[in-house]
């Protein structure tokens, strides 16, 4: 069985003004790919909290980053094929893929669903334990969005095979 292609994404903070600014994939070989995006004029909303948390600055982004339109073509050449990718975070994760896709005057070619429609009841239950796990023997640096898509797929195939 081919492993789940898993979508993960950071930003500028949660709630109302946030924004897309790391958007990562866990391909269903294992391969891991993730790309800063550029901020939108219009995008302001910054979180210091958020910052804390995935480690990347603004200014980081507007050098580093890539404009959404070139982020945007990316996912849709990486998805459309199988059409499909999933999060744990569908709802925060679907508005900021919403707002990146609107941004690039784009449609996805694809469909973001939830992680969790893929789990049964014996992952649900040992789901946090493995996963927390896995980021202490891996060492897995949190929070930014390659990484924490690879996390959750490993810890999907852990609590698969695992049947914890």
């Amino acid at each position: 069985m081919t492993l789940p292609t898993l979508l993960d994404i950071e930003a500028s903070g949660f709630g109302r003004g946030s924004y897309p600014i790391e958007v990562g994939l866990a391909r269903a070989d294992g391969s891991v790919c993730a790309f800063l995006i550029q901020p939108q004029n219009e995008w302001t909303h910054w979180d210091p909290k958020a910052e804390l948390l995935h480690g990347i600055s603004r200014s980081r982004l507007e050098r580093e980053g890539y404009p959404a339109i070139e982020v945007a073509r990316w996912l849709n050449d990486e998805l459309a094929e199988i059409g499909i990718a999933y999060s744990d975070s569908w709802g925060y994760d679907s508005t900021w893929l919403s707002l990146l896709f609107h941004h690039a005057g784009m449609l996805p070619r694809f469909r973001l669903e939830a992680l969790r429609s893929l789990l049964d009841e014996s992952q649900l239950r040992c789901w946090k334990r493995t996963k927390e796990a896995l980021i202490r023997e891996r060492g897995i640096q949190r929070h930014r969005a390659g990484e924490d898509a690879r996390l959750l797929q490993l810890t999907y195939l852990r609590t698969r095979d695992a049947g914890c």
